[in-house]
């Protein structure tokens, strides 16, 4: 079975090796001329960004490049972005990479045109709508990593640099126009960022299926994703070159997005604050924090995970699904505990006001209070 399809859900995705070469058609469809091309400072001299470019450059769309981008982008990067954006005359932007350089590509996009701070569109009632959509400039994501799934996302992470909360920026038509996945971009991901990206989507699965709202398609997303990363993230890390697990695995970064507007929980709620103050890798702390959450939501979601063991081939239910959660960690190189990623328990205070306050919360099966969130800090720690 060839590995290569185009979609229209959840929005023009065209996928399967080698497509990256149709990176100026995509543009066309999106009426971009002049397009930025927005990834991290780890990418920005890589053979694949060198040859993105070139890409751009064969189809008279120039090499204009911004990768000023930050592991956690914040809203520096942000605005240094705008202005090279707007210097450059550009008229769209082309997200490249993993989570950081699709997020800030996205809100370049988005704030290059407004005149309201970007803590005035958080994630937060309808703050979205005090944004012109008119002046939102039209968006190519390209995700490098299989992990996020910001590429089919109406939303970025942002951080404050100042109070270093993460903050989620969201507004509809941030979601791209169009998305290459091409697994072939992912081949030469380090074993880490495999297994951190991988684990990202499968925390986005786990999380989306645990919540505890309405939403049919996005369980039945859930669970097919939380297969695809059980049966080929481990093939992925083992052989980085196997473009079928990586094509997989690019498949389950998009549908766990895909999933998560059924709600995220408290791995994401504990994660979010982590990686701001301790500048984490934001897939791999959410791997230490599953095992723990797991067991915190267990009086809630055993019998549904029963269900989920049975499709995925796990015996023992809910008790094996959580063991084989913390042997594919160990498997793949997870710390076991937070304080083996230098979090000091002389932080959890400030760690649980920002968990507390993520949109994050409203998804958790039981309900997040700051005495549970410290206990799960601390079991986690």
């Amino acid at each position: 079975m060839a590995l290569v399809g185009n979609w229209s859900y959840p929005t023009t995705i065209k996928f399967g090796p080698g497509r990256i070469s149709e990176l100026p058609e995509a543009c066309a469809a999106a009426g971009i001329k002049k397009p930025l091309l927005v990834t991290d400072k780890g990418l920005a001299d890589l053979p694949i960004t060198t040859a993105t470019l070139d890409i751009m450059d064969a189809a008279g769309l120039g090499r204009g490049l911004f990768a000023d981008v930050d592991p956690n982008p914040n809203e520096k990067n942000l605005d240094a972005g705008v202005t090279a954006y707007n210097a450059g005359g550009h008229d769209g932007v082309i997200a490249f990479g993993g989570g950081s350089g699709l997020d800030l590509g996205k809100m370049v996009a988005f704030m290059a045109g407004q005149t309201r701070p970007v803590w005035d569109f958080e994630d937060i009632g309808d703050w979205w709508t005090r944004a012109d959509a008119d002046v939102i400039a039209p968006i190519i994501a390209v995700p490098t990593t299989a992990g996020t799934g910001s590429e089919v996302g109406r939303a970025s992470v942002i951080t404050n640099s100042q109070t270093h909360a993460k903050k989620i920026i969201f507004h509809p038509k941030v979601l791209p126009a169009v998305v290459i996945c091409d697994p072939e971009l992912t081949v030469g991901m380090p074993k880490f960022i495999t297994a951190g990206t991988g684990l990202d989507a499968f925390a986005h699965c786990v999380e989306a299926y645990s919540s505890p709202h309405y939403h049919p398609m996005s369980q039945g997303i859930a669970l097919e994703g939380m297969r695809l990363v059980k049966d080929y993230l481990p093939r992925a890390y083992a052989d980085g070159t196997d473009i079928e697990a990586r094509a997989q695995m690019m498949s389950a970064a998009a549908m766990g997005a895909t999933a998560f507007q059924k709600g995220l929980g408290a791995i994401h709620a504990m994660s979010h604050p982590i990686g701001a103050v301790f500048n984490t890798h934001h897939g791999t702390t959410n791997a230490v924090c599953m095992p723990t959450v797991l067991e915190f939501n267990a009086p809630v979601i055993a019998d549904r995970f029963q269900q989920a063991s049975a499709y995925l081939g796990i015996g023992g239910g809910f008790d094996g699904f959580r063991a084989f959660v913390q042997e594919l960690n160990d498997s793949l190189g997870i710390p076991r505990k937070l304080s083996d990623m230098k979090v000091a328990e002389a932080a959890i205070p400030e760690l649980v006001k920002g968990a507390i306050i993520d949109p994050s919360c409203g998804g958790n099966p039981i309900e997040l209070t700051a005495d549970n969130l410290t206990a799960l800090f601390k079991a986690a720690l």
